[in-house]
């Protein structure tokens, strides 16, 4: 079969993309910018890239169209393919018929945390000899791929809470019909196509309406809004988990002692009064520990015995993305991290503070996601940065907002660039040995990264 990818190089369609082709399928697809990593990843598997979207890509004649969420009415491609005969169908319903029938599905949903989640699980399930396959939307250092079909029956599947298609405005994650499903937050977020959180938990609800009785659903106890999706209706057992006991908390439920490490590097898993093992590894943070928590639940429910999840963990590699550290110059340490909603900025700043202790933290942050452009989390974004000393913010085009009011509330300590070339001249002037640099933004940021660390080294 011949499959067209509209939107090719996202994360989630280039993850559709190599599935398909590893299922036999050929497939080509476009995309409005085309530009690597993802088009070199795309090319090495074979598959034909077009710039752009112009309608003259369907005289292909492909036997189905897949159309990204990033495609709406009105663009020219989109118009004639509807005016066209040719099949179409969206990313999340294609996966649904095409790989993940007949599979057991784990699916992880959340707020945030939901990459480094999918990849703690698929890990544990890879290290157990399960083989599973997956679809992640970042790059596991484990695998160092962002998709595979696998050999054995389990599928682990990054939940997405965004819409779908521009013809079908569900959640993507309606589509999975997960056996165990992973609920690690919900605050919120694309604020573009959601107006409250009320509008998101209806969505969760659905997807709790499509977990079997003999499923599980694996909770965080912490949060008040997932709770209330429970409220709604459940007919699936509830297993919930926490970074720390709580206070008149079920005699099952999971958490971890800390064992006076604060930073999240080592710490051990507890159910109720049972001990299972200690978690000693390179990730930080109480939001790392909650995930652990979570993959160690729902892998256990596909079979993995908790002491296997724990050895597992402990050989876990991280995630690009995910407070990568990019390079050390002069004593300087540059990390790059994903963050782009402000409960995941408030973590990853507490996680750096713990391990670096009394250094100086320079938060480095561009408003980049939708929520972000339109200014809808401005009020917490403050308070999220209080953990740094020094607070560099960059005013996009795209941001409809003016961040320098952003700035003026948080003090002294934070300043504006509108430009990353001078934002990187200035930030290398300023930073000194000691420092610790947080490069804080869900996009490629201009290239911000290996400009700094050049003009470091210069």
């Amino acid at each position: 079969m011949h499959i067209h990818i509209l939107g090719i190089c996202g994360t989630f369609m280039g993850g559709i993309a190599a599935l398909a082709r590893a299922a036999g399928h050929r497939v080509t697809g476009s995309d409005q910018n085309v530009y690597p990593p993802m088009s070199d990843q795309l090319a090495a598997l074979g598959i034909e890239l077009i710039q752009g979207y112009d309608p003259d890509q369907l005289k292909l004649k492909p036997d189905i169209v897949v159309v990204g969420n990033v495609m709406s009415r009105g663009n020219p491609l989109v118009e004639a393919l509807l005016n066209s005969d040719i099949p179409y169908t969206s990313g999340p319903e294609w996966l649904s018929r095409h790989v993940l029938s007949g599979r057991h599905v784990l699916a992880v949903a959340g707020t945030h945390g939901k990459t480094t989640t999918t990849s703690m699980l698929t890990w544990i399930l890879e290290h157990s000899g399960r083989k599973p396959g997956f679809l992640v939307g970042g790059v596991p250092a484990n695998f160092s791929v962002t998709a595979r079909l696998g050999e054995g029956k389990h599928f682990v599947v990054e939940a997405d809470e965004y819409d779908t298609a521009f013809f079908d405005k569900r959640a993507k994650f309606v589509h999975y019909r997960p056996r165990t499903a992973i609920l690690n937050n919900l605050e919120h977020d694309h604020a573009d196509i959601y107006p409250d959180v009320a509008a998101i938990q209806k969505q969760f609800h659905l997807l709790l309406r499509m977990v079997p009785g003999a499923g599980r659903l694996v909770v965080n106890a912490g949060e008040p809004n997932l709770q209330q999706v429970i409220d709604m209706g459940c007919w699936t057992p509830v297993v919930k988990f926490s970074a720390h006991r709580q206070h008149g908390q079920q005699d099952d439920q999971w958490y971890a002692d800390m064992q006076g490490q604060q930073d999240g590097s080592h710490f051990v898993v507890k159910q109720g009064d049972r001990t299972w093992g200690e978690v000693q590894w390179s990730m930080l943070g109480n939001h790392n520990v909650e995930n652990a928590l979570a993959a160690i639940i729902a892998a256990e429910h596909a079979g993995v015995s908790v002491t296997e999840s724990i050895t597992a963990l402990n050989a876990f590699g991280g995630v690009k993305r995910r407070m990568e550290v990019r390079g050390v110059v002069n004593g300087i340490t540059v990390y790059d991290d994903f963050a782009h909603h402000p409960t995941a900025i408030t973590t990853t700043l507490q996680g750096l503070r713990r391990k670096v202790g009394k250094a100086r933290i320079i938060a480095v942050l561009e408003p980049r996601s939708n929520t972000m452009k339109l200014g809808t989390h401005r009020e917490p974004l403050k308070q999220s940065l209080h953990g740094a000393e020094q607070v560099w913010l960059y005013q996009g085009p795209d941001v409809k907002w003016d961040v320098g009011i952003l700035a003026s509330e948080i003090g002294s300590h934070a300043r504006v660039h509108t430009s990353i070339d001078q934002l990187v001249s200035d930030l290398a002037a300023e930073a000194k040995s000691g420092d610790h640099i947080l490069i804080m933004s869900n996009g490629g940021f201009g290239g911000i990264h290996s400009k700094l660390l050049a003009k470091l080294k210069g």
